[in-house]
This record gives C-alpha cells, sequence and structure tokens, in this order.
C-alpha cells in the first residue's frame, strides 16, 4: 500500500495500530460502489479525538467494508471555538451547513424564527451534511449540533460568557471594523436570521439580552445564506483561524505542484 489516501471518511471507533474498523452501511456503500474502493486501498480516517490516521481497506463484503488502521497521519487539531446560529432557509439548509463547517464552526444551533418559510428540519440529514463537508475539507472533528430552538429559548440558554453576534439587517447595527476590535477576548457565536429577517417581538428579546452585539452586513441585500457564509468568514479571518496553513501545504512545498 504505497499510494497516499484520498478518501477521507469520519469514524466514531477509537483508533489504535492494527484495529479493524467495520464501517456502517452508508460509507461501505460509498467506498465499495461510489469509489470502487479495492482490498489493500489507502484511506485516512479520524474520529474527533485522535488525529488523522492512515487505514487500508482489509476486506469488502456484500454488508461491510472493513479498513485496517495502520498509523497516524496528525495529530489531532481542534477547530476554532465559533458558533453559528442559524434560521434553517427554503432548499439552502445544507448550503449553510456545509459552508460552516469549511469555514471552522465548532457548534451548529438551528433556530426556528417567527418569519421563517422553513418550520421543520431533519437533523439527520443536518448530520449528514456536516460530516460530509468534514470529510472534504481537512478539519479532523465534526461540530457539535443542537436540536432546534426558537429565539427566547436560544438566549434563555446561552452562555454568559459567550457573546452572540447578531446579524441586523435592518443596518443598525454597527460595523464589523468597529465593533471585533472593541470586544473583549473570549468566546463567540454568530447569528443569523431567515428570508423574511426577525420579528419584532424577536428583535425586542435579541436587544435586552446583555451578550448580544449587532452588527451591520453592509449596503447591500443579502441572502440568509450568504449573510452566514459572509459573517463566518470575517469574523475567522479577524479571530487569526486564516493566518492558519493547510494541512496538505507540505505537499506543494515538496512537489512544486
Amino acid at each position: 500500500m504505497n499510494q497516499a489516501p484520498k478518501i477521507r471518511l469520519y469514524v466514531t471507533d477509537l483508533f489504535a495500530a492494527g484495529y479493524n474498523i467495520i464501517l456502517e452501511q452508508a460509507p461501505s456503500h460509498y467506498l465499495a460502489h461510489v469509489m470502487r474502493a479495492k482490498e489493500g486501498d489507502a484511506v485516512a480516517v479520524f474520529n474527533g479525538q485522535e488525529g488523522e490516521w492512515l487505514a487500508s481497506v482489509a476486506s469488502i463484503s456484500k454488508k461491510a467494508v472493513t479498513l485496517q488502521l495502520q498509523h497516524i497521519l496528525s495529530k489531532h487539531k481542534a477547530s476554532p471555538d465559533l458558533w453559528l446560529a442559524f434560521a434553517p432557509i427554503k432548499n439552502k439548509v445544507d448550503v449553510v451547513v456545509e459552508k460552516a463547517v469549511e469555514l471552522g464552526v465548532s457548534k451548529l444551533l438551528p433556530v426556528y424564527t417567527r418569519h421563517a418559510v422553513v418550520k421543520s428540519v431533519n437533523m439527520d440529514k443536518v448530520t449528514s451534511y456536516a460530516v460530509e463537508a468534514a470529510e472534504q475539507c481537512g478539519r479532523h472533528d465534526v461540530p457539535a449540533i443542537e436540536e432546534v430552538k426558537d429565539i427566547p429559548t436560544l438566549l434563555g440558554n446561552w452562555p454568559k460568557d459567550r457573546i452572540l453576534l447578531f446579524a441586523d439587517e435592518s443596518g443598525k447595527g454597527a460595523d464589523l471594523k468597529t465593533l471585533l476590535p472593541s470586544l473583549p477576548a473570549g468566546k463567540y457565536g454568530i447569528l443569523v436570521g431567515p428570508e423574511g429577517g426577525f420579528s419584532d417581538d424577536e428583535r425586542k428579546a435579541l436587544a435586552i439580552a446583555s451578550q448580544v452585539k449587532a452588527f451591520c452586513m453592509g449596503p447591500r441585500i443579502l441572502r440568509a445564506d450568504t449573510a452566514s457564509i459572509a459573517a463566518l468568514a470575517c469574523v475567522q479571518a479577524w479571530l487569526g483561524d486564516w493566518e492558519e496553513r493547510p494541512n496538505f501545504v507540505a505537499h506543494f512545498e515538496t512537489t512544486g505542484t
């Protein structure tokens, strides 16, 4: 087994050299029938705790694919402690979750709002979107995902030591360039609303919550999914996440490609 792994999979097993992992139905089908993996092929695996490991395809049967762990490839690196609370939007929940995971959020909190078009969320699908995005983007963990809440419940349970940055589409919030440097060091979350915006009652609840800081999303009307991506990118850049180098930089440095 000399080839570098082209496939990454998230698994829940604990890792040890020589240990066999029997994959569940979905990843087994993906490896055997989508990627057409063969015995001996290399696969990178991560479990959110022990970094990324090299594994090989030990066997392929009708019921399951079995991987055998070889050795660690890279030590575990936790994602930034940044949360995203978002109102699910029609036909775009997968986009918001995928891009939030790529941008490094550590927790996703779907929020029902009065003007939201979407009134129910398939949490199994949300989890699936998050896992697939984590596998693709190279992070070592999958963000935690909380059950759906409404605004009063979200604010009532919001940690006292975590600032909630509220994307205020009315334009009344502070500009991020001024707001972010004024904030104390600590933990942060971002709240982005639905297509129809927040109701008056929800705005009042946000206005009186001590942890909430409203910010302006600029001069143009943004779709809700665009607002989530833009806000996360701005805050992550300010927090220093974009100063990090990707895991695959060494490949380019050694190959020149």
